[in-house]
């Protein structure tokens, strides 16, 4: 899948069937359900988790908590928009 068909899936009623947890909590979170995003990953052992939950708290300005999640995922906080860093994410998991 590429981005843009990924993006298209937004407007669906549910993630594509073959999106992994990281997507599926990724596209949660573009739909504005970031409680189900968090929820998918908060639990999650590895550092793509740690990625994304770090974009979360970022996203929540919780900024010490995201920054922590970073250093868990091997990664300091990103100087791009939300946006860029989603798309990024989205790129790398695919």
């Amino acid at each position: 899948m590429e981005v843009s068909a990924f993006k298209e899936s937004l407007s669906a009623a549910q993630p594509p069937a073959e999106a992994t947890v990281y997507l599926q909590a990724l596209w949660f979170d573009a739909r504005g359900n970031w409680e189900k995003a968090h929820v998918l990953i908060q639990d999650l052992p590895d550092k793509n988790a740690a990625w994304i939950h770090a974009y979360l708290h970022r996203k929540e300005g919780d900024t010490w908590n995201a920054d922590y999640w970073y250093r868990r995922a091997g990664k300091t906080r990103p100087a791009v928009s939300l946006e860029q860093e989603w798309e990024g994410l989205v790129e790398a998991l695919l």
